[in-house]
Parts: C-alpha cells; sequence; structure tokens
C-alpha cells in the first residue's frame, strides 16, 4: 500500500508539471510523448552545401576504378611516379627541431618571431626600403587561405563599401573568402579565350574604370587557373593604372620560387610595387614550395607608408586573428624558418624547388610534342607558354566532361588541368584524351 501511495505521489506530481496539451497527448490511444524533440529539427531547414569545386574532384577520382585514371583537379605537387612528395630539406629540419626537444607552448598571436622575419625578407628581399623602415606588418597566418581570410575581415572594417576587383577567372576560394567577410567583389578582365593569352588591354581597362579606391587582387606568379603572368612591363602599366585610380594592390603569393624556380623572379611583382612606394596586401603560402600542405603555414604582409602605421594595422589583425584561431600552429612555421635560417639547407632547398619546378616543365613540353603530334593544325605553344603548376586548356564544360567520363580524366570544369599530377609515362594518354575532346566537343 505505501508503495502504491508512493507511485501515485510521483505519477500526480509528475503530471501537474505538464501542460493541458501534453496531458491530453498522453491520455489519447497512441500514448504519444510530449518531446520537442520529435518534432522537426531546429536545423531542417539547413540545405545541402555544393561540393567543393576543386576537393570534391578527388572524392571522384577514388571511386573511379579504372586503371588508366588521372587526377589533375587539385594543385599538389607529385613526383614521376605520381606519389606525394616531401621535400629532403623538411625531413632534415624536422629532425633538427626534434633534437633541439622544442616546447610546444602557445605561439604569440602575431606568431613565431623567427618565422615572421624570414617570410617577409623572402617576399620582399633584404634590401627592400619598407623592411628597413619597419614599415611592414606581419602576421603568421593559416596558409595563403587564412591570410586571405584575416585580410578580407580587415577590409571589411577599415575600408567599408570598397569593392575587391578579382581576375576573370581566377582560384575559386577567392569568391567565397570575400562574400563570407560580407566584402562586394567583383571580376576584372584577363583571359583571352581566342589567343589562350592574357587580355591585358581588357584588365587594364577594367582597372582604370573601377571605382576609385578599390582594391585589385592579383596573383604574384603562376596566375592560378590560367598560368598567364604580366611581363615586368605589363606589370609597371597595372601599377600606373593602380596608382592613378588610388587602388589598393592585394597580392596572392602561392608558388614563389615554385613557379619558376628562381624565388627572386617569382617576388618581382610585389618587390616592385614596394619600389614605388605603394601600400598594399600580400598572402603568402608555404604548401607549394615547401610542399607543406597539410602545416598550413603561411602570412598576410601589409606594407605601409610608415612604422606607426604598420604597428596600428598589426595590433588589428591580431585582434581578427585572436577570434578565429588565437594562436597560430608552430611546427610548420618553425620548418620554414630552420630551412631559411640555416645557408646549407636554404641552398638545398632551392635546388629542390628547381627540381620540382623543371619536371613540370619537362611535362609541359613533352604534352605539348603528343598534341602537336596528335593535331598539328592546332596552336599548342600556350601549354609551353604558361607557367606554374596549372595549364589553362580553354576546353568547354562539354569536352571537360567527355575527358572525365570517357578517358576518366579528372580536372576541374573550367578547364584547368594541374601539371603536377601528370608524368611523362601519361602525357601521351592526356594528350590523346585532349585531342578527341577538342575534335568532337
Amino acid at each position: 500500500m505505501q508503495q502504491q501511495g508512493l507511485r501515485q505521489a510521483i505519477v500526480q506530481k509528475a503530471s501537474s508539471a505538464l501542460s493541458p496539451s501534453c496531458l491530453k497527448m498522453a491520455s489519447s490511444s497512441t500514448q504519444q510523448r510530449c518531446n520537442a524533440s520529435t518534432n522537426k529539427s531546429m536545423l531542417g531547414d539547413v540545405e545541402q552545401a555544393p561540393p567543393d569545386l576543386v576537393l570534391g574532384i578527388t572524392e571522384a577520382f577514388k571511386a573511379d576504378t579504372d586503371p588508366n585514371k588521372l587526377n589533375l583537379g587539385v594543385g599538389a605537387y607529385r613526383t614521376e611516379e605520381l606519389k606525394p612528395y616531401v621535400l629532403n630539406v623538411v625531413r632534415t629540419a624536422e629532425e633538427r627541431m626534434l633534437e633541439a626537444q622544442e616546447n610546444k607552448e602557445y605561439l604569440p598571436i602575431e606568431g613565431l618571431a623567427s618565422f615572421r622575419e624570414a617570410t617577409v625578407q623572402l617576399l620582399l628581399g633584404n634590401d627592400s626600403a619598407a623592411l628597413k623602415e619597419n614599415r611592414v606588418a606581419t602576421l603568421q597566418a593559416l596558409s595563403g587561405t587564412g591570410s586571405l581570410a584575416i585580410a578580407a575581415q580587415f577590409i571589411h572594417q577599415f575600408l567599408p563599401g570598397k569593392t575587391v576587383y578579382i581576375s576573370n577567372p581566377t582560384w575559386p576560394n577567392h569568391k567565397n573568402i570575400f562574400a563570407l567577410a560580407g566584402v562586394p567583389w567583383d571580376t576584372y578582365r584577363y583571359f583571352d579565350q581566342e589567343t589562350v593569352g592574357l587580355d591585358f588591354a581588357g584588365m587594364i581597362a577594367d582597372i582604370e574604370a573601377a571605382p576609385e579606391g578599390s582594391v585589385i587582387l592579383l596573383h604574384g606568379c603562376a596566375h592560378n587557373p590560367t598560368g598567364i603572368d604580366p611581363t615586368k612591363e605589363q606589370w609597371a602599366t597595372i601599377a600606373d593604372a593602380i596608382e592613378k585610380k588610388g587602388h589598393v594592390a592585394f597580392f596572392d603569393v602561392a608558388y614563389q620560387g615554385f613557379a619558376s624556380g628562381s624565388l627572386d623572379e617569382d617576388a618581382y611583382a610585389p618587390r616592385y610595387f614596394e619600389s614605388r612606394g605603394m601600400e598594399f596586401f600580400v598572402a603568402q603560402s608555404y604548401s607549394k614550395n615547401l610542399g607543406l600542405y597539410g602545416e598550413r603555414v603561411g602570412a598576410l604582409n601589409v606594407i605601409t607608408k610608415d612604422s606607426e602605421t604598420a604597428g596600428r594595422v598589426l595590433s588589428q589583425l591580431k585582434r581578427l586573428a585572436r577570434a578565429v584561431w588565437s594562436n597560430p600552429p608552430v611546427h610548420g612555421a618553425r620548418i620554414v624558418s630552420e630551412v631559411v635560417g640555416n645557408e646549407d639547407l636554404f641552398d638545398e632547398w632551392r635546388g629542390e624547388m628547381q627540381h620540382m619546378s623543371g619536371r613540370i616543365k619537362n611535362v609541359r613540353a613533352v604534352l605539348q610534342g603528343h598534341l602537336e603530334r596528335l593535331n598539328p593544325d592546332k596552336d599548342w605553344s600556350f601549354i609551353t607558354s604558361q607557367i606554374g603548376m596549372f595549364t589553362y586548356t580553354g576546353c568547354t564544360v562539354p569536352q571537360v566532361e567527355n575527358m572525365t567520363q570517357k578517358w576518366h580524366v579528372y580536372m576541374t570544369k573550367d578547364g584547368r588541368i594541374s601539371l603536377a599530377g601528370l608524368n611523362e609515362a601519361k602525357a601521351e594518354y592526356l594528350a590523346q584524351a585532349i585531342d578527341d575532346s577538342v575534335r568532337n566537343f
């Protein structure tokens, strides 16, 4: 009796806490529970995001079982055996770091001091006036993407209402980064479909037509996706147009040393702008030239007119980074610092960069030779005139689809192929796929 009375008391107390609607439901024949979790999720209206334009290609490639398949979508260097490559200098640097028994403490928000010093020297050179006068704000960031993202937030806050002008075409993530930061963007002409070259006249016209004080995003070298870079004379004209309209240049430098094999040659454009006393942004990445894809190490540099401005800019960059990643990762930064800071490793690194860029140049020549043999009536010279990791074929979407569906060649829909994922042995097969697609679609 005592147990029955206790049970009734518990039920009564529980029932009193329920709303009338729940009591009604509890007494219904279905005995449904009044539980909001059984209803539609509060996140039920979230739409499925489209797959990443580049990384989604790798997923499709992995699912393909054809033995001849080629993954020419993602920009990651491969050996002649089409295997991932870890540079010897990276291995050596890591061994030295292990011997030094470095700790794993937080870095300062702005990053590892020795890395920051090394990265800006690589970018601007030891003779840089801006460097000597402390006019550069440098923030260690999560590779090029993180550098761009922090810069986009900075532009949103301190250059409100300014539009960022991006080349057409460009790396797809550029648009995502500025859009998510609330920064309006537009495009300027860059690629000439007829010549498979640079539409320089269109580029200059669009820069000059942009509203005064706009931000002009430029690829420092090895333009992604076209592989087409301005000449030194054209860079001077670009700088003139930017200065004339009071624009701000923003260099994305993802391939310094990897494009031509020379760190100095690939840094020509930002160094030229700095020599003219211009203010500009630079995003740097060490994914390609040191093969540190997974370490996510890079830097955002802002070249200013005076040291006081640089100090204030850095303080704001740190504030933005604090709210995103707080402190940057240390391992990749130490690798860069170790390689750049030791003469023997630095010289070896330059040799390895020349080897990587040389292998890609050789593959370009082999591919062009096969295409000229298969289709001698078409001009294929753009294959070797373009530079860096990618070549922009000018293939249409139907042609790309044929290459993927029939030939199992995976590439971006805009016709870009990563020659870093090609070797001499597969060059003829790729040439056959391109020739078939160009002739029949």
